[in-house]
């Protein structure tokens, strides 16, 4: 029980990964571009999100072509977007993020690239028939598997983001601090150097009149 169990859960998690097509992060240098290449049939769909997770304001710029090089999705200094396009011919696809805009910051970008449909957990599932209980019970898991694998993308991401704006704001801050303990520093010294001049002139003074 415990094994057939355990099978068919392993089975749902590679099925839900193949389905997911592509995830992955890569950095993404200031005046660069960076572009990824998919070959597709005909009338297949395709989907893709992106999201900067890190720096400058958080935005890039995104283009998508088909084998012709037509111009499918064009979007200008994004943090986050997602597109679908069915294909209208067999070729190769490329997707491409560009940072040529900026001059110093580098970016990190997340990208999750899916494309086909997605094929029955089994294949009984084609036929016209009612589905049994095991088989109701297969497609309730894996609907709640996708939902968590998306969940866990989405707060990964969530989780990366907030921490990279975390440790830029505490580098802010210990920059600001050691620039105002600075600057309290020569002020003191500046106030301390100017009391003191002022005692030296009233010496010099009283020494001249006697």
């Amino acid at each position: 029980m415990f094994i057939m169990l355990y099978l068919g859960l392993s089975c749902l998690l590679l099925h839900v990964l193949v389905v997911f097509g592509t995830e992955l992060t890569f950095e993404l240098p200031d005046n660069d571009k960076e572009c990824f290449y998919e070959e597709l049939e005909k009338d297949v769909r395709f989907d893709f999100d992106f999201q900067v997770i890190s720096g400058g304001n958080y935005d890039v710029d995104c283009f998508v072509t088909d084998p012709l090089d037509n111009v499918l999705y064009n979007e200008k200094k994004k943090q986050y977007d997602s597109f679908s396009h069915t294909t209208a011919m067999k070729g190769v696809y490329k997707v491409c993020f560009s940072n040529e805009f900026s001059t110093f910051t580098d970016k990190t970008v997340y990208l999750d690239f899916r494309h086909g449909d997605e094929e029955p957990l089994l294949e009984s599932m084609t036929r016209s028939s009612a589905l049994t209980q095991m088989e109701s019970s297969c497609v309730s898991l894996h609907e709640i598997l996708k939902s968590v694998a998306e969940s866990q993308t989405w707060y990964r991401l969530r989780e990366a983001h907030d921490r990279i704006k975390a440790e830029h704001l505490l580098e802010r801050v210990s920059y600001w601090s050691i620039g105002e303990t600075v600057l309290l520093f020569v002020i003191g010294i500046g106030q301390v150097i100017m009391l003191r001049s002022f005692f030296s002139d009233k010496k010099g003074s009283l020494a001249a009149a006697t």
